[in-house]
């Protein structure tokens, strides 16, 4: 098969692993680390934001998939407290284990000592710096924790990042640096400032393992809200937008070693910007940019505008997922329209990605992958991660309805794939 050629169709296109394992057991020790660090910083976010947990609710989706089979849920990080993303997981994560490794190293605090102290030091913390390169989430995610702790905060942005998400760091006390270039150039612009510094940090969207296994916990905060029946005769199908790789990777781990072969996990890219389906499909890994291959890179969803991807996630999926499928812009728009006017459901266009997935199970290859693993339709529960939105201006969010409204009007068979 020419990978290439299929993506520069530009046409929504679902692609199978011929690499995942049925066997696979994943090493659980770091995800078990995270969640017992989670747990220890309870009592700071508490002291910070007013809640000691970083989670969001699983939505039975009663309408908007009433012509598919299966159950249908949304796990709902659109809404995760304070930052309103699913990079709330693993950026609040990152940044407070930092925190907590410079006061141990600087005496501010001992191990017995509760991280709640943490809350007034931002006087001490003023003086270190974190650097982070962003189309948007991870920044806003990282600089309202950076800033609720007193650290400086320097947002290195794409010329994809939305305007809205720039002021609101700013607003924060955020420094917002701007380029003309895509992710993969506000990444070693980033990575070049942070090093001349030496109190400043790096935190790195395509190599972070303290990022990877932040997000990891969220394997188990679904598996808390799942009935326990899960089996491979009633299994998951879960499908999450994916940018560079990094939060659908962990969590995708996550699921994967507790569910095992109960647990079948699809990406969804931008038609533009199928990063981490080209990196794995070539096994190029960040070797290889859509760019390459003649795709823009482009797409109003701004958390997936990636050209590379991570070579760390792509190698952790190798033998996890079960495939990758690409979608259209205006499929985006229409499918963010249909959660809000039939489940008052508010949305991102790049977290309306997810739900489109038992569409891609409709065809040609998605039956054959169902018949291939023994899987009945009717039996499956749908899990789509929506990844972002809670925090869009009304204005902006009423804007991108309209033009949804108007996507399904025109186009009322946008969700069908060939």
């Amino acid at each position: 098969m020419n990978i290439a050629l299929e993506l520069t169709q530009r046409k929504p296109y679902l692609w199978i692993n011929p690499s995942k394992s049925d066997s696979i057991r994943l090493d659980m020790v770091n995800m078990l680390q995270a969640k017992e660090d989670w747990d220890a910083f309870a009592s700071l976010l508490q002291e910070l934001f007013g809640t000691p947990v970083i989670d969001s609710p699983l939505k039975s989706l009663s309408r908007v998939q009433m012509h598919h089979r299966g159950k249908h849920f949304l796990k709902e990080d659109a809404v995760l407290p304070v930052a309103g993303s699913i990079k709330a997981r693993g950026g609040f994560f990152e940044v407070l284990y930092h925190a907590r490794e410079i006061a141990l190293h600087e005496g501010l605090v001992s191990r017995e000592d509760s991280v709640r102290l943490l809350a007034s030091q931002q006087e001490f913390f003023s003086k270190y710096a974190l650097h982070v390169a962003s189309t948007g989430n991870l920044g806003l995610s990282i600089g309202l924790m950076g800033r609720s702790l007193g650290f400086q905060v320097f947002v290195h942005m794409s010329s994809d990042a939305k305007e809205w998400k720039k002021e609101r760091l700013r607003s924060r006390g955020a420094e917002v640096i701007e380029y003309d270039g895509d992710y993969s150039e506000a990444v070693i612009r980033g990575r070049e400032e942070a090093a001349k510094d030496a109190k400043a940090y790096f935190v790195d969207d395509e190599r972070s393992l303290r990022l990877f296994w932040g997000y990891s916990k969220a394997g188990y905060d679904l598996q808390a809200q799942l009935p326990d029946d899960i089996s491979q005769e009633r299994p998951l199908f879960v499908s999450i937008p994916c940018g560079v790789g990094g939060a659908p990777g962990g969590i995708a781990y996550a699921l994967k070693a507790i569910y095992g072969n109960r647990v079948h996990i699809f990406f969804a890219e931008p038609i533009e910007a199928p990063a981490v389906l080209l990196g794995m499909a070539t096994e190029k890994g960040e070797g290889i940019r859509v760019q390459d291959i003649g795709l823009t890179g482009k797409t109003l969803a701004d958390g997936l505008a990636v050209g590379k991807p991570s070579e760390f996630v792509c190698r952790q999926m190798k033998e996890v997922l079960s495939g990758i499928y690409t979608v259209s812009d205006e499929a985006l728009q229409a499918m963010q329209y249909l959660l809000y006017k039939e489940e008052g459901i508010k949305c991102e266009p790049s977290a309306c990605a997810g739900v489109l997935l038992s569409d891609y199970m409709q065809t040609e290859e998605g039956r054959a992958y169902l018949q291939k693993e023994g899987v009945q339709e009717e039996n499956i529960r749908y899990v789509y991660w929506a990844t972002g939105g809670a925090l869009v201006p009304e204005e902006i969010f009423s804007q991108q309805l309209e033009e949804g409204k108007k996507v399904l009007q025109e186009r009322p068979d946008i969700f069908e794939v060939d």
